[in-house]
């Protein structure tokens, strides 16, 4: 049998594991180990699981992801997130959807703490959903807002979904986090739009909410300034290459214990669970991670992302027809497979043939984590959804999905505008290092 045979059952093999529920890490391992053997022998199969573990593990720039783990469980613990929503929904709440709208700005605040989806997603849900109940806000743009809100956080640095393409794919970090600033504040701004719009067409959706004072409001911002305090060191830091990414880290998982301290909210509790929450994330982080190393040199072996390439390119499609077909293939999967798990899955063969077309590799993450964040609330497995599903369990599912669908349409034109005009990622990331 021909390597690419070896590597299309090895893909067949590793979603049929994935279907019975084997969590995905192992079943990167299972896969990767058995197909090196069948393709290279035991001896190599065994050098490249023993040698990957310790590689992976060892990596310094790795250590970033425990660090803003930690951070933005800190910020969580001190109540910086709740902050950040109460000064967005006393500034802006009286707006039609102003609620809604405050929700994703907390979202996209808390994003850059966090980098994490399901964390924004959890947080905010827990903070805003009560307060738009309350308001009598509709159940559709209550959960919607909360759950494309969320998705934030695997596009806004630090994002965790970067750290894995940067690390799978030897890119800069520092110029990936660059390079999802300007993105992530255009997402935010569409989300913005699509909440104007709902409560255009349906204002029982998002009723105005009480006007505040002006003292109500400057206290109200004033107080969430310890995020946005960590904000600028953290991301300013990098950008002026004052610290290195994990330098960045270490710092703003400082700052964040400081406000902690500083908000009498330092026990030993809270200490204990944002330890252990820390320390879940990243075995899980790291052990989909070191699967990835040895399920990646399986699929280079079978040659299959040169065939792939191969076929793609006897299509005649050109270089955007192809893109735009990889594109949709990843909207597709994504409905069916967590973002992180399908990146680390779908990347050795992707990257080379995406790279091969002539697209810059820094633009590509930024797209690719944008087509990921879309999976996130794409039914029928929109992670997303599920979360603020747990949050919210007396509102029906389909509710939930009808709510994401205006937001699902800003992230289109979104990945439309930066295909579109790559400079809205490379903008940062080139006047950085130039």
């Amino acid at each position: 049998m021909s390597p690419e045979f070896y590597g299309f059952l090895g893909f067949l093999a590793l979603f049929v594991l994935l279907g019975l529920g084997t969590p995905v890490a192992i079943s990167l391992l299972v896969v990767g180990f058995a197909g090196t053997v069948a393709l290279s022998g035991f001896q190599a199969a065994a050098f490249t699981l023993s040698g990957q573990i310790f590689a992976t593990v060892t990596v310094y720039e790795l250590s970033i992801i425990p660090l803003f783990i930690l951070m933005g469980n800190l910020a969580s613990a001190a109540g910086l997130s709740r902050d950040l929503f109460e000064a967005a929904h006393k500034v802006i709440g009286h707006l039609k959807g102003g609620l809604a709208a405050a929700t994703v700005m907390g979202c996209a605040g808390f994003a850059a703490l966090s980098g994490s989806s399901l964390a924004s997603a959890i947080t905010m849900g827990k903070v805003a959903y009560p307060e738009m109940r309350r308001f009598n806000y509709g159940d559709r743009l209550a959960t919607g807002s909360i759950a494309a809100g969320g998705t934030l956080g695997i596009l806004i640095p630090p994002s965790t979904g970067f750290v894995v393409y940067a690390v799978l794919t030897e890119e800069s970090i520092g110029r990936l986090f660059m390079a999802g600033v300007l993105p992530g504040l255009l997402l935010t701004g569409m989300f913005l739009v699509a909440i104007a719009c709902v409560t255009l067409f349906w204002p029982e959706e998002g009723p105005r909410g009480p006007k505040f004072s002006l003292k109500e409001k400057l206290v109200a911002l004033v107080r969430a300034t310890g995020i946005g305090v960590i904000i600028c060191i953290t991301i300013g830091g990098i950008y002026t290459g004052f610290f290195t990414p994990v330098e960045a880290a270490g710092v703003g998982a400082f700052f964040a214990l400081l406000m902690l301290v500083l908000r009498g909210k330092c026990t030993a509790a809270t200490l204990y669970s944002v330890s252990s929450e820390t320390l879940k994330t990243t075995g899980m982080a790291f052990f989909i991670l070191v699967g990835a190393n040895v399920f990646a040199p399986f699929v280079a072996l079978s040659h299959l992302p040169a065939s792939i390439a191969e076929a793609m390119t006897g299509l005649a499609l050109g270089t955007y027809g192809t893109l735009a077909l990889i594109l949709l293939g990843y909207v597709i999967l994504g409905m069916f497979i967590e973002g992180l798990s399908l990146l680390v899955i779908t990347l050795p063969i992707v990257f080379p043939l995406v790279i091969g077309l002539g697209f810059d590799p820094i633009w590509l993450g930024v797209v690719m984590v944008l087509v990921l964040e879309m999976g996130l609330i794409s039914p029928p497995v929109g992670v997303n959804v599920f979360i603020v599903k747990s949050v919210v369990p007396d509102v029906r599912i389909e509710t939930i999905f009808a709510g994401i669908m205006p937001f699902w349409l800003a992230m289109i034109v979104t990945l439309a505008l930066i295909v579109a005009f790559p400079g809205i990622a490379l903008l940062l990331p080139n006047a950085m290092y130039n």
